[in-house]
């Protein structure tokens, strides 16, 4: 039984994660600027997990809230950066230098986003009273992908954004 509820699970987090990635090349006319928005969807799971395990929750219907909830942070957070590279790069900066000021440029508005969503989960995180296991369940699993999603972002996506065009740049030059 516990065996097909984790095997949906997952089949539904893929299935979901699918729909995005074709909602975002539909919005984008492109097949690399999803690929580079959805390598930011592991940065915040990660933190999601660590903060989980080491605060002794188990993985249950919360932390499942928490982890729709830090995949999307984590995807805006990564579309943001993506979007401005890609203008950037439009312009006809380089990738590296469309990347660098991407991240540049929106560091200010994914840190005080995620510091006020942060800031919005310390009632859960500090809960007490009836419901409070499930209330600290959401909320220090959703920090943990809040702050890991949020410092590993802002490093790892402008890489993944050079590294995934200029893949797709080389398939161009050959075709």
């Amino acid at each position: 039984m516990a065996f097909n509820f984790i095997c949906i699970t997952i089949l539904l987090y893929l299935v979901s994660i699918g729909f995005i990635f074709l909602c975002l090349a539909a919005l984008y006319e492109s097949w690399s600027i999803p690929a580079a928005v959805m390598t930011a969807i592991p940065l915040g799971i990660g933190g999601n997990i660590l903060f989980s395990y080491f605060a002794g929750f188990p993985n249950d219907i919360y932390f499942q809230i928490a982890l729709l909830t830090t995949i999307g942070l984590s995807c805006k957070n990564a579309i943001l950066i993506v979007e401005f590279a890609s203008m950037a790069q439009q312009q006809g900066k380089s990738a590296v230098d469309a990347a660098l000021s991407a991240a540049g440029l929106r560091l200010r508005p994914i840190l005080m986003t995620s510091l006020a969503f942060g800031a919005g989960i310390l009632p859960l995180v500090f809960a007490f009273g009836a419901g409070a296991a499930s209330r600290q369940e959401i909320g220090i699993s959703v920090l943990g992908g809040v702050i890991f999603g949020t410092v590993l972002v802002l490093i790892f996506i402008p890489f993944m954004y050079v590294f995934i065009r200029s893949i797709f740049m080389k398939k161009q030059e050959q075709n």
